[in-house]
């Protein structure tokens, strides 16, 4: 996949179909639009995904700065979706000010030979956020590319969004998020080493410590699964600080990997999340801790439907 980034002055040459939108999560509602947008392709056109970056609600304030898919993770799924090129335009001052209609004319048209163009309902571009579907298809015939708009997607009666999707990550509720989402809720990174504590306690962890522009779930413990060098592992995971045994602000990661035994450090992993099982706390005594760990993790078993060990 080409990634065009950090720049406005690019040319595609080849006909493109383009998808427009931000694509936080890249939900179910947006895999609609990318399986029209894999349809043109199938026709011959290359298919081009046309994203802000920053998306825009961060640029003006609206949110912070934790996503549901950051930039990297959003570009892995993107490649494995199918899509040929990825253009993350900046959005900055100077790019902000751009009316629609130059904006459609001229990045559109004369930059991206856009052919095909779909977006949701709720598509909203150029200076003041004037441009929409309906200025796309005043100008269609001008520009000469055809325009589909995609109605959103309903969850329960309610419209599919990322604002819905970071709603039911940010309760803890791994099982509508993933509906939402069409896969489970992850985190991915490098296993780290940490203070190797869950060793001593004899349930060594694979720790990962994500960056400040991921969203994560509640601190607490939750049924997972792993992917780690091609292998899936059944898991249960504690997103937190350590407050029985640290003193810290840092966020970590800890999965442990039910009877395994080896070494990790250095490889890429992808943590995904099952269900929230309870709250983190602070014990009266590491030796306390230990005992509800012990626990967590034959519940964890008991969920996975893995026998005892013990």
């Amino acid at each position: 996949m080409q990634i065009i980034s950090g720049c406005t002055d690019f040319k595609l040459e080849e006909k493109s179909a383009v998808a427009i939108g931000k694509f936080d999560g890249i939900h179910i509602g947006h895999k609609v639009l990318l399986l029209h947008l894999m349809e043109q392709k199938r026709k011959g056109l290359k298919a081009v995904v046309f994203t802000f970056d920053p998306p825009a609600s961060v640029f003006f304030g609206k949110t912070g700065e934790a996503e549901l898919t950051p930039l990297a993770e959003k570009r892995c799924l993107f490649e494995k979706l199918g899509v040929d090129i990825l253009i993350e335009f900046p959005l900055n001052a100077e790019t902000a000010a751009i009316s629609a209609e130059e904006f459609v004319q001229k990045v559109l048209t004369e930059q991206m030979n856009t052919s095909y163009i779909v977006a949701g309902s709720d598509l909203s571009f150029g200076a003041g956020g004037k441009g929409d579907s309906l200025l796309l298809h005043r100008m269609k015939e001008q520009c000469g590319f055809t325009v589909e708009i995609i109605s959103k997607i309903l969850y329960e009666d309610r419209e599919i969004s990322s604002s819905y999707v970071r709603e039911a990550v940010e309760a803890g509720d791994m099982k509508t998020a993933s509906r939402l989402l069409g896969r489970q809720y992850s985190i991915s990174g490098t296993v780290k080493s940490g203070k190797k504590l869950g060793r001593r306690l004899g349930m060594p962890t694979l720790n990962i410590y994500p960056g400040k522009d991921k969203l994560l779930p509640p601190n607490g413990v939750y049924y997972s699964v792993v992917n780690c060098r091609g292998r899936e592992y059944k898991a249960i995971t504690n997103i937190g600080k350590k407050p029985t045994v640290n003193d810290t602000e840092t966020v970590s990661v800890e999965t442990y990997l039910y009877d395994y035994e080896g070494d990790l450090y250095g490889a890429e992993a992808v943590v995904f999340f099952v269900e929230y099982k309870r709250a983190e706390k602070k014990f009266e005594s590491v030796e306390a801790l230990k005992e509800q760990m012990k626990k967590d993790v034959e519940d964890g078993r008991r969920y996975h439907g893995l026998e005892s060990n013990g």
